[in-house]
């Protein structure tokens, strides 16, 4: 199966990068509906990050295949709880990059508004349809009978590929953490109880 590069850049164009060899075998692409996803989308408060019932497309996939080729100054961080994912973001305009575990797990949940096909690609093409809706109960309004299905796949696969990931090592290296100390390349913002609340 061909695989393809997809450049990756920000709304302001300050973080951009590109997603290496990518093909609808090198991930996972969902979307989810949790409730922890949309108060992230709500936290950075720009349109276009969700679809009409709150939803966020993700391609599930290798930290070792994103690059970061601009300066990160306006990478930034936000985590829901002082145990919840790591959600990195641009600073400037709000674009989110991805969602990871933490530094250990080799993982990062590429958001689909930060990646950028070609115009002779398109991300159907690259990564092949959704694989499955994540949390639809939480969905905003009734979804459409389509988008209730592919829970077991998704979770089959992701576990497969984790496992793969693990062995290969291709958590490393990572845009989001450093290798050596295994800390975030920038400090995360914890919000309150009452921040995440008011999400």
């Amino acid at each position: 199966m061909t695989e393809t590069d997809i450049p990756l850049r920000c709304a302001c164009g300050k973080l951009h990068g590109t997603a290496l060899r990518l093909a609808p075998s090198a991930g996972t692409r969902i979307v989810c509906y949790c409730t922890d996803c949309q108060a992230f989308a709500r936290f950075l408060g720009v349109p276009g990050i969700t679809d009409e019932w709150g939803g966020t497309g993700i391609f599930q996939m290798a930290p070792a295949r994103v690059r970061l080729e601009s300066d990160t100054d306006t990478l930034a961080c936000v985590r829901l709880s002082d145990k919840g994912m790591h959600r990195f973001y641009c600073s400037e305009c709000k674009t989110p990059l991805g969602n990871t575990m933490g530094p250990r797990v080799p993982f990062v949940g590429l958001i689909q508004s930060f990646m950028k096909p070609n115009a002779e690609s398109t991300l159907d093409a690259v990564l092949g349809p959704v694989l499955g809706y994540v949390q639809a109960q939480s969905a905003l309004g009734s979804l459409p009978p389509e988008r209730k299905s592919g829970l077991p796949r998704v979770i089959a696969r992701s576990v497969r590929l984790l496992g793969k990931w693990w062995l290969t090592g291709a958590g490393v290296p990572s845009p989001f953490f450093d290798e050596r100390t295994h800390t975030p390349r920038v400090t995360p913002r914890i919000l309150t109880a009452a921040e995440r609340s008011a999400l």
